[in-house]
């Protein structure tokens, strides 16, 4: 094991009623879960329940970003067609790099499960040495969809200088380039 100080990962809800305490948050306990399950190197959740507010949102991924120090941060909810589904939106102006192929393979996951899978706006996108993930907000769907883009989270977080992470190649093989492996 390393001597660095664990990664840290945001997980961000985003829900009126989770944030008034009208509703169970799911979404952001599924994450953790899931990423217990996979992660090997050290890691600490910087979770937060916030409100569909946009402004909120923004200054959240931001701080989260940019004074927590998270080298991932991971949202549910927010991502469908309704008004107050602006997810996709705040993650789009807190970044500075976009990476659509986050969100089509997430779509592409679902549509095999729903129909409506074609409605989910989903993004990904890199502040920093930070990467936003947008999951939705189902906890089935949560586990399904990062199955299928976690794999490629280690090495995106090696690009941009972010934490060496492992995963449990029992549990999910994360792909790095054989030029890209570093020594332990």
């Amino acid at each position: 094991m390393s001597d660095s100080p664990p990664a840290r990962i945001g997980i961000v809800t985003v829900s009126d009623r989770a944030s008034r305490g009208e509703y169970e948050d799911l979404g952001g306990p599924a994450i953790q879960s899931w990423l217990s399950s996979v992660l090997m190197s050290p890691w600490e959740a910087v979770p937060r329940v916030i409100p569909d507010e946009r402004r909120v949102l923004e200054s959240t991924l931001a701080a989260l970003c940019d004074e927590e120090g998270c080298c991932l941060v991971v949202t549910t909810g927010g991502t469908g067609p309704a008004p107050r589904d602006v997810t996709p939106e705040a993650t789009e102006a807190v970044c500075e790099k976009l990476l659509p192929g986050f969100g089509e393979q997430m779509r592409a996951i679902s549509l095999r499960h729903v129909p409506t899978a074609i409605l989910s706006r989903q993004t990904a996108g890199i502040r920093g040495s930070t990467l936003i993930v947008n999951l939705p907000g189902k906890p089935s769907a949560i586990s399904e969809c990062l199955d299928a883009v976690f794999p490629a989270i280690p090495y995106c977080l090696d690009l941009i200088e972010g934490p060496y992470l492992e995963t449990d190649p029992e549990r999910l093989m994360a792909f790095r380039p054989a030029h890209a492996l570093r020594k332990r």
